[in-house]
Order: structure tokens, then sequence, then C-alpha cells
């Protein structure tokens, strides 16, 4: 089950490029930077917030295309550019007033290590590098833009007897 139980999850917190897309980034000639999202995983990230889970994104680059995503899912924290991921999940933390442990984080690289470290449901996507695998209590059997995302949130919702197909 991990380091949390399921039930105590509040707060799904993860990174982007690699999780929430497949890591590729596309420029465009003009120098548009493009990502591929997959629907499911807005689909699971809506299903959490109707549960009153906190979502939020902490990635190290900076994308137009992201800022979209996340204000189209409605998502309550977005944090861009950052380097040091540990401080943003604890400024979220006590922000909601809860504890890492009430956390889901879900990385997938090197710099993802110390959130998942402290997470109380470290997560992760198939396509992760063994470093990181390591330090996941749950991996997913999808790659990262493959429905990881989706995965990991219902598998945490049928945990807390939530998901059952609803909204």
């Amino acid at each position: 089950m991990g380091k949390g139980e399921l039930k105590d999850i509040r707060a799904i917190v993860m990174d982007v490029d690699g999780v929430l897309t497949d890591g590729k980034i596309i420029l465009g000639s003009n120098g548009t930077e493009m990502k591929s999202f997959n629907v499911r995983d807005g689909f699971a990230i809506t299903a959490a917030r109707r549960h009153g889970i906190k979502i939020g994104f902490i990635t190290s680059r900076k994308s137009e295309a992201v800022e979209m995503r996340g204000r189209e899912l409605g998502v309550d924290y977005l944090f861009q550019g950052v380097d040091e991921k540990l401080g943003k999940l604890a400024e979220i933390c006590s922000s909601e007033g809860i504890t890492m442990r009430e956390v889901c984080y879900i990385g997938d690289d090197l710099i993802d290590i110390p959130p998942l470290e402290k997470a109380g449901f470290p997560a992760t996507v198939a396509d992760a590098p063994e470093e990181v695998r390591s330090h996941a209590s749950f991996i997913s059997s999808k790659k990262g833009g493959d429905g990881a995302v989706r995965e990991i949130i219902e598998h945490i919702l049928k945990g807390q007897g939530r998901w059952a197909g609803k909204r």
C-alpha cells in the first residue's frame, strides 16, 4: 500500500514532462512549444478534484501549454521553473494544512527523488529510470503521457472507496 494509507491522501502533486506528457517537446519554427496530454489523465484529475483532493503541478520547465492545461483542469497549484521541488511541495502542504504523509507525489526523474522520499504515497510511471522507481510505492503499468496519472489516481480513489466509475 505504500508509506501512507490511500485513505489519507488529500493532495496529488506531480511533475509534468514525462508524467502528464511523454516527455517529448515539440518546438515550432516560430518558437511555439507544443505538448501532448492524455485526456484520460485529465478525467482522473477532474474526478479527484470533485472528491476534494487538491491537485498540484510542479515542473522545472516553463511552458504556456502547461499553464493552459492547468487552467483547463482547474488545478489548485501550478509552479513552473522550479529546480527544488521539495520546497514547493512543503509550501503546498503548509497552505493546505496537511502533512507530507497525506500527499501522493508523482515524479519520473532524478529531480523528483526528494519529494518522492517525503511523500506519503510516492508514485512513478512505467518508463521512469530505476533510480526513481526504487523510491516509489506504486509504479504505473503505463508510460508517462499514456494514462499513467489516470491509473495512479484511480488506484487512490478506489483505495478510498470513491472510484466506482462516478465523477
